[in-house]
């Protein structure tokens, strides 16, 4: 997705000669938020830190050329959608040909003419608009137009990897509705359409913060993603959820519980380590909210706190 920074988006200069840094700065500092590298490892820091919404990057540098960094961008499943401008004195096809190949939108070649710089970076900036506005439906849950399962596979992928470099925990929820196949039975499938959608929506309160992403994981099944969130806080959460859930009092006359819905959450909670992939994390919330059913419905559970 494309962040906006103030209205303006992020560009990430990479170029080993400052004076060029400085000339693209003199050419793009009123339109943008820019970033600078003057090495391919430094930019592949930037990028990870900060996902820019557009990198030029020069191809000829010292230790990591360009061709190179741009196979790792486009081997990272965070940055691989990140548009790449290549800068280059070069101009022969065979070298264009192989930028391209590897998956760059363009070539910019020296000496800079600012007017054309600004024109193809528009372009660009404008097409990724483009097909972020795509990607974002393509993402949504057509039912409770909130984010679906593959949005949510990306979202904690993402999570998880940054995780791994700030070292503080993750916390998961996953919740079911109790008995969503008698609500279905006894008030009829609109009305289980309708008990969804007003869910998923009430969900969007407890989790005020930004970074924080809730989605349709399947059914009637719902997972939050909680960066940097220990378990007393996302017990907190599924406290709200759970609240928030009763002060709706939506009826349910098939429920063995009582007289409303009611749903069961389980917690995970880690600090993320290049040792495990983010399913670890995943299992321990299912395994929690089975571990509710199985209990009785209607409560939350915590399971132990995962470690390597």
């Amino acid at each position: 997705m494309t962040p906006e920074r103030d209205g303006k988006l992020m560009i990430l200069l990479v170029d080993d000669a400052p004076t060029n840094i400085q000339m693209l700065n003199e050419t793009l500092k009123d339109g943008y938020h820019l970033f600078f590298a003057t090495s391919g490892r430094d930019a592949l820091r930037i990028a990870s830190e900060s996902v820019p919404d557009l990198i030029l990057l020069d191809v000829i540098m010292p230790e990591m050329d360009g061709y190179e960094v741009c196979r790792k961008l486009k081997a990272d499943p965070v940055l691989r959608n990140v548009p790449i401008i290549f800068i280059t004195a070069m101009n022969q096809q065979e070298d264009e040909a192989i930028g391209l190949e590897l998956g760059a939108v363009d070539y910019i070649t020296k000496p800079f003419n600012p007017t054309i710089v600004r024109l193809r970076i528009r372009n660009q900036i404008e097409l990724k608009r483009q097909r972020d506005m795509l990607a974002r439906l393509s993402h949504l849950d057509g039912l409770t137009g909130i984010p679906n399962r593959r949005a949510l596979d990306e979202a904690l992928e993402r999570e998880w990897r940054r995780g791994t470099r700030s070292l503080r925990p993750l916390s998961l929820l996953m919740m079911d509705i109790d008995h969503f196949k008698a609500y279905n039975d006894s008030c009829g499938h609109l009305a289980g359409d309708d008990c969804l959608r007003v869910f998923a929506q009430s969900l969007k309160i407890p989790l005020g913060r930004a970074a924080d992403f809730v989605g349709r994981y399947g059914g009637e099944e719902f997972l939050a993603i909680l960066p940097e969130t220990d378990e007393k806080g996302a017990m907190i959460v599924a406290r709200e959820i759970l609240e928030g859930l009763a002060e709706l009092a939506i009826p349910h006359p098939a429920s063995p519980l009582g007289m409303t819905v009611t749903a069961s959450i389980g917690i995970a909670t880690a600090v993320a380590d290049r040792g495990h992939e983010h399913s670890w994390l995943l299992q321990g919330a299912d395994n929690a909210l089975y571990q509710a059913k199985q209990e009785g419905r209607n409560r939350i559970v915590a399971a132990p706190l995962l470690s390597s």
